[in-house]
């Protein structure tokens, strides 16, 4: 396998993962009733869309195909996360829960990705950088949880 294709199969995983991100999150702030918590899950969607974008272009930098859709996984997840909602007593909590242990995957995988040392210095800077702001989301998340 060609350096080219490696690097841009580890950059599809993190893509595959932000459309599911994406989806997830728009699922989660149609399942809220609060305000605040629907912003929320918007701007969170609208966050992992760019990464997406960033993602993609960075794919088709190295000459490779992006994917252009999300994971089976990521589809069981999000169903689960309806479900779930749809029999607790506190479905704000319980879609919080989810997601938070969504973004804590999604940061585990960027952690895991991180570790390859091929990247190109402007590749890695733009994973460090959506790391970031998955690990601020988790802190968030936390907060919210606390509070709900």
């Amino acid at each position: 396998m060609k350096y080219t294709e490696k690097i841009s199969n580890k950059l599809n995983e993190l893509l595959e993962k932000n459309y599911d991100a994406e989806k997830g999150y728009l699922n989660a702030a149609d399942n809220v009733d609060n305000a605040k918590l629907k912003i929320f899950f918007k701007n969170r969607a609208s966050e992992r869309s760019l990464f997406a974008k960033d993602l993609r272009t960075e794919i088709l930098s190295y000459g490779q195909i992006p994917e252009n859709d999300g994971s089976f996984k990521g589809a069981i997840h999000r169903n689960w996360m309806t479900l779930k909602s749809l029999f607790s007593s506190n479905d704000e909590e319980a879609i919080l829960e989810e997601s938070l242990r969504g973004e804590r995957a999604s940061l585990d995988e960027y952690k895991e990705i991180l570790k390859e040392d091929a990247f190109a210095p402007s590749t890695r800077k733009m994973l460090e950088k959506q790391q970031q702001k998955i690990q601020a989301a988790i802190n968030l998340l936390m907060v919210k949880e606390e509070l709900a």
